[in-house]
């Protein structure tokens, strides 16, 4: 298709018109919009105009009917000289879209010019006798500017008896010459008068005269004579004044004075010859003077005179045609006619972005122009006609890999050296919204510290689109279906729903085109609970080794607690257990027993991390009845939250022991039966459901740590963003139900879901982490805003 295109622009699109010289303005040349395919009125529409040219084209394109006019006068002499035909060139430009037209417009001749002598007057002194018949005389011709059979001259005599005119034409030149036929008697006739009469062949014809005017003289018979009557010189323009074309000489058969020649230019040289070259009037050489320019004047005839010094003078005539030799030494030019700009990035392949022209001064080889296009682009050229290309779009634009192009036009003649010229057109691309935003990457992990104020800052996202102006300006916002954010109609969703969403880049092209990324949201914990007691369901009392007892609730806020213990009993025996669970997670979770009085070294002491309480020596009668203990719960928090509990513990005799011990049994319901061992056998069974919690627990745990190391093993063959971690090992950290804590020091990161106490923690834990800055006192909860979340 592409093909058959350029051979219709180059054969069919050029239309030809014909016009004679001299026609009024306003003379339709021919009807353009309809040779073009055009229909009625879209001349107008689509801008049908002329490209303008170097030298004026007297015509024009009418804009309402599209013909083509005559505008001004036609001169085709002014125009085109004496070439023949006369053609102009006109390049026509139609726009929406745009293509381009050759129209070549033939300004015919007519018979509007005369022949023209040089001078109205030509003088011939001839000396009688010595002068035979058959004797020729050069004479100047009549010109004529127009051409064809307009300027074809033929020319007559007035009669003589003396004289009659010899014309001769050959396919080089033609000569006219005045022929003696009878010998000349000064005694008879001293002067003769001639009408020359040059007639065209134009119809009707057209003349033109000149009076010759003969005087005859005596003595000096023998005028001088050339050995050819034509000499043929060529030169190289550009050659140096100074420089010798030729040496004349002719001869003289008379002796003396009338034998001595001196040459000069003829009389119809004209004083452009006469500043381009000089003769040496003795030795009758001629020379350069001037600069030749080929492209200015490409050829010069000059008439040389050869004159004796006789009395009267006779003289001889020759002609030297001086061809100049063209060199390269014009560069090509290259113009921009039309230019197509910006073009878009989703143009066409084919679109004509520009119209050139190139062209040479110089003639031959050295005029003929080649051009090409660098550097490498999408670009190409198409040449449409002699001298004029177009550059057309050869491949797909992308403007984000390239904005615009600087393509460089340039031009090479054939000379040699070669000359070069060069023309850079700047095609800027405009944008098309062809990109869609993308965020750097798919998955965000976002770690945000609980108590956050509404409205705080948890992450900066941001999505690139390589686009301009408004196909490049990208808003946010929370797809549908997302979590997190408020919900139309529904209010706000719980804290614990802001796991992951998906955040949408939408641009402002037409159609908008958007990427999506997902943001996984962890909250980190802050230590704003304090530990509390923990009392088993059930009983009101509890004997040696059992569990403190309360009034009945299973919180119990710092208060009197008490238990048994009996005389003699060993080192190391448990005599209760203190339980207490903090609602944070981690560090803050990690709860440790202390007892703070009695200070020193007492009869009891109570585990760092268990809470259990066991004698730390054998009881004495001297520890007395009743000891008094205080224990204070610190969490790991910074800095730590604590509760303390007051426990009271009765040293009685053992068999005192198993009764209060059976006494507290049937409090407890009945549960367990008989003696000493009935508190043994509720602690077992207080213990016993401990341990039903902690397996279903540890079987939680497992199943997500197990479910998480397949997440892992995804993670590392899809590639993701990883969780924030510090530059330390990372410890995992899980928190059972009753606050009892496991450890693990692999140097890897982990995610650990325990299950305790009625919720659930994700957690990555790092003890390299700096620690958090303080909480404010609590005080109806309410938290401060923090700096904005880590983003990994």
């Amino acid at each position: 298709v592409l093909v058959s295109q350029a051979v219709w622009a180059l054969v069919v699109c050029q239309v030809r018109y014909s016009v004679p010289e001299e026609a009024k303005a306003g003379t339709v040349v021919g009807r353009l919009s309809q040779d073009l395919g055009l229909e009625a009125g879209e001349a107008e529409s689509r801008r049908l105009r002329l490209v303008p040219q170097g030298r004026r084209a007297s015509v024009e394109v009418s804009g309402a009917s599209g013909a083509l006019v005559v505008s001004s006068r036609l001169d085709r002499e002014e125009l085109c000289g004496k070439d023949a035909p006369c053609a102009l060139r006109l390049e026509v430009l139609l726009e929406r879209p745009l293509r381009v037209f050759h129209v070549e417009l033939e300004v015919t001749d007519i018979n509007d010019n005369a022949p023209v002598f040089p001078e109205k007057e030509e003088t011939f002194k001839i000396a009688e006798f010595n002068t035979l018949p058959g004797s020729r005389f050069p004479l100047e011709g009549a010109s004529d500017a127009d051409v064809g059979s307009n300027a074809q001259l033929s020319y007559t005599l007035s009669p003589s008896e003396y004289f009659r005119l010899d014309h001769q034409k050959n396919y080089h030149k033609e000569s006219l010459s005045l022929v003696l036929t009878k010998a000349l008697d000064r005694e008879t006739v001293p002067e003769h008068r001639l009408l020359l009469t040059a007639s065209d062949g134009g119809h009707p014809s057209l003349s033109g005269t000149m009076e010759l005017v003969i005087s005859v003289l005596d003595a000096n018979d023998n005028a001088p004579q050339f050995n050819q009557s034509v000499y043929k010189v060529k030169i190289l323009e550009g050659s140096k004044p100074g420089t010798l074309l030729m040496t004349l000489n002719a001869t003289d058969l008379d002796e003396g004075i009338n034998s001595d020649i001196t040459y000069q230019f003829g009389r119809r040289v004209s004083a452009k010859v006469k500043e381009m070259f000089s003769i040496d009037e003795k030795k009758g050489e001629i020379r350069l003077q001037g600069n030749l320019d080929y492209e200015e004047m490409d050829n010069y005839e000059i008439g040389i005179e050869a004159r004796d010094k006789g009395t009267p003078p006779l003289s001889g005539h020759c002609s030297v045609e001086l061809e100049v030799v063209d060199v390269n030494d014009n560069a090509p030019e290259v113009r921009v006619t039309s230019l197509s700009v910006p073009v878009s990035e989703d143009a066409a392949v084919g679109t004509v972005v520009a119209l050139l022209s190139v062209s040479d001064r110089d003639s031959g080889a050295n005029g003929r122009v080649r051009c090409l296009l660098w550097p490498a682009s999408p670009f190409g050229l198409v040449s449409t006609f002699a001298g004029s290309y177009s550059l057309v779009l050869r491949e797909a634009l992308d403007r984000e890999r390239v904005s615009e192009y600087e393509v460089e036009v340039r031009a090479e003649d054939g000379g040699s050296p070669a000359l070069r010229a060069s023309r850079v057109v700047r095609v800027p691309v405009s944008d098309v919204n062809d990109n869609a935003p993308s965020f750097a990457q798919a998955v965000y992990t976002v770690l945000a510290r609980e108590n956050n104020a509404a409205g705080a800052e948890l992450a900066r996202l941001w999505a690139r689109d390589p686009d301009e102006a408004g196909n490049g300006r990208v808003s946010y916002s929370l797809s549908e279906g997302g979590g997190g954010g408020a919900v139309s109609g529904g209010g706000w969703r719980p804290a614990s729903s802001y796991v992951s969403f998906e955040v949408r880049a939408v641009d402002a092209g037409e159609p908008p085109l958007w990427g999506n990324a997902t943001v996984q949201l962890f909250v980190v914990d802050e230590n704003d609970n304090a530990p509390s007691l923990l009392l088993a369901a059930g009983g009101a009392g509890a004997g040696a080794g059992g569990v403190l007892s309360g009034e009945g609730s299973s919180f119990l806020e710092p208060g009197s607690l008490w238990a048994w213990a009996s005389w003699g009993a060993p080192a190391g025996q448990v005599v209760a257990k203190i339980r207490a669970v903090d609602a944070d997670s981690g560090y803050n979770a990690w709860l440790r027993y202390e007892l703070l009085e009695p200070r020193g070294k007492g009869a009891f002491r109570v585990g760092l991390y268990s809470g259990e309480v066991s004698t730390a020596r054998a009881l004495e009668e001297a520890d007395g009845p009743r000891q008094r203990l205080v224990i204070v719960v610190r969490d790991h928090g910074e800095p730590p939250l604590s509760v303390t509990a007051t426990l009271s513990v009765s040293l009685v005799e053992g068999s005192e022991t198993a009764q209060a011990s059976a006494g507290s049994s049937a409090g407890i319901g009945g549960m367990v039966q008989g003696g000493a061992g009935s508190a043994a056998v509720a602690a077992d069974v207080s213990e016993w459901a401990t341990n039903a919690w902690l397996v279903v627990a540890i079987c939680a745990v497992s199943s997500v740590f197990v479910v998480a190391l397949l997440l892992y093993v995804g993670s590392r063959c899809w590639p993701r963003s990883a969780v924030l971690s510090g530059a330390g090992p990372t410890t995992l950290v899980c928190a059972s139900e009753v606050g009892s804590w496991s450890y693990s020091q692999r140097q890897s990161r982990s995610l650990c879901v325990s299950d305790g106490a009625g919720k659930s923690d994700l957690m990555v834990f790092s003890p390299n982490f700096p620690p958090p800055p303080p909480p404010p006192v609590p005080a109806g909860k309410e938290t401060q805003p923090e700096s904005p979340a880590l983003l990994d």
